[in-house]
């Protein structure tokens, strides 16, 4: 994973000074992440808290997994860019080492946050009885400072193992697996394949009921189920299923870098870089697939752009 946090990524160490891709292509495709980032993530920053269909406790981890999108798209991405752009750093030692740890800081969350969503869901869907007791808005709260808790401890510790490095290949000062293999692979563990697990063990739970009562298996035993569940349980489920995709390649490919040193100077540097780049993507995709699958956030994007339209129309006629 990316940044600080990241053990999926390769040190610098283990790849040459050149990178695989034009410049141009990694530079398009970051200005297309930073653009939707910043949009897509602030639409969905502003819909929740203004409509009041979204207003879920589960939703207040939407809320957050926006925030870490906006956390990367405003600063770390950026001097990717002007890298890209310069080819090198040029920001010096400490924009790097700051771009890393905040790097770091948005994708650990990210993923921490998606597994509060699918704990949500799975408590709101497999244990509807408790629901209302343990997801109060006062405890959901509770909950969202928990996963920014968690995200600096796991973090934070890569201050002091000096292990944030600039990458020629990718543009970026990320997380350097050959300062500690045991560490790495301890990283890969808790930031990544736990997360997964967890996440995967919830959605499966939930599809099995749904699927159970759909088929009128247990008719009875969820009270809290509603038609529109569904819809939404997909929306949550996709961005996890994209989540998985973006970032497994680079955290597997890491892993087994870290269990097996020798294996890093064998995967071609086009894979690592593709991967990098995808994984990066991923920042501004929630937005996109919250406005493609759930018609609530379709017509609050709707009021929120039209909004926007009326204020310009009206600053250009004064």
């Amino acid at each position: 994973m990316e940044g600080s946090a990241g053990p999926g990524n390769l040190s610098a160490s283990w790849w040459g000074d050149t990178p695989p891709y034009p410049a141009w292509a990694l530079a398009l495709m970051l200005i297309v992440t930073i653009a939707g980032g910043i949009l897509g993530n602030g639409f969905v920053s502003v819909s929740i808290p203004k409509n009041k269909k979204l207003r879920k406790a589960g939703n207040a981890f939407v809320v957050s997994l926006a925030i870490a999108g906006l956390l990367v798209a405003f600063y770390p991405y950026p001097l990717v860019l002007m890298a890209i752009f310069h080819d090198g750093c040029v920001m010096g030692c400490l924009h790097c080492h700051i771009s890393g740890f905040l790097m770091g800081t948005s994708v650990t969350s990210l993923i921490f946050n998606i597994a509060g969503i699918a704990i949500n869901c799975y408590c709101y869907d497999c244990h509807s009885l408790k629901y209302d007791r343990h997801f109060s808005s006062t405890n959901t709260l509770c909950y969202v400072g928990l996963v920014w808790a968690l995200t600096l401890l796991a973090i934070v510790p890569n201050l002091f193992m000096e292990s944030l490095q600039y990458d020629p290949c990718v543009y970026s000062c990320t997380f350097a697996q050959s300062i500690s293999i045991l560490y790495t692979i301890i990283l890969v563990m808790v930031n990544f394949f736990l997360p997964i697990t967890i996440i995967s063990y919830c959605y499966l739970k939930i599809w099995v009921l749904v699927i159970q009562v759909q088929r009128r298996v247990k008719p009875d035993i969820h009270p809290k189920m509603k038609p529109h569940d569904s819809p939404n349980l997909l929306t949550m489920s996709v961005g996890f299923v994209l989540f998985a995709v973006c970032w497994a390649p680079l955290n597997f490919i890491g892993f087994a870098a870290a269990v097996k040193p020798s294996l890093g100077s064998s995967i071609p540097e086009w894979l690592f870089t593709s991967n990098y780049f995808m994984a990066y993507f991923n920042s501004c995709l929630n937005a996109v697939i919250y406005g493609a699958m759930n018609q609530n956030f379709r017509k609050e994007y709707k009021r929120i752009m039209l909004t926007v339209f009326q204020l310009a129309y009206r600053t250009d006629g004064d």
